[in-house]
């Protein structure tokens, strides 16, 4: 009954920011956004990479039993902990907040919210999230080989928006000096 729980949580969850993001990326799409090329294999890695690394950990757990109620509490805390940072940071990018990297150039860079202390809390909240379900689910293969393979892919988008944004302010800073 527990992973059923766990199952509607985490999916549930990102069924919800799965519509948000679908959303916004029509609307920085419509204010010009741009993604870079350099993305594409990236994303795609994502898209199966993230729901497939919970499903991973609920499988093992599936298949190992419940770890103990101990595990379970502090994987929950680690989990509402990391979703409440990333909310913080989903409300405080507002509509640029999206699963792909797309870049409005001109539009200034959040300063705001979670962004005051790091420079990408969503990727910190998203290791906290699959750390806190291989707590919670006991998935002592699968939560360490599936965080470090995503946090592989978060390293390499991380380098791809740093680029995009770096790309975006020089287009603005050249067509300001014409």
């Amino acid at each position: 009954m527990m992973l059923i729980t766990f199952f509607i949580v985490v999916f549930g969850l990102m069924a919800i920011e799965a519509r948000r993001a679908s959303r916004n990326e029509r609307t920085q799409r419509a204010r010009g956004g741009i993604e870079p090329a350099a993305d594409m294999s990236t994303y795609r890695a994502m898209q199966f990479a993230y729901p497939g690394a919970f499903a991973a950990m609920l499988l093992e757990a599936a298949l190992r039993g419940a770890p103990s109620r101990g595990a379970i509490a502090i994987g929950a805390c680690v989990f509402l902990g990391a979703k409440s940072l990333k909310w913080w940071a989903i409300v405080a990018l507002g509509s640029g907040w999206t699963f792909r990297v797309i870049v409005v150039p001109g539009a200034s860079l959040v300063r705001s919210g979670p962004y005051r202390f790091l420079r990408h809390p969503n990727y910190v909240a998203v290791a906290g999230e699959l750390i806190g379900v291989a707590l919670m689910t006991g998935a002592a293969v699968a939560g360490p080989v599936t965080t470090a393979v995503f946090a592989a892919l978060m390293v390499r988008r991380v380098i791809v928006e740093e680029r995009a944004l770096d790309a975006a302010r020089l287009e603005v800073g050249a067509s300001k000096r014409r």
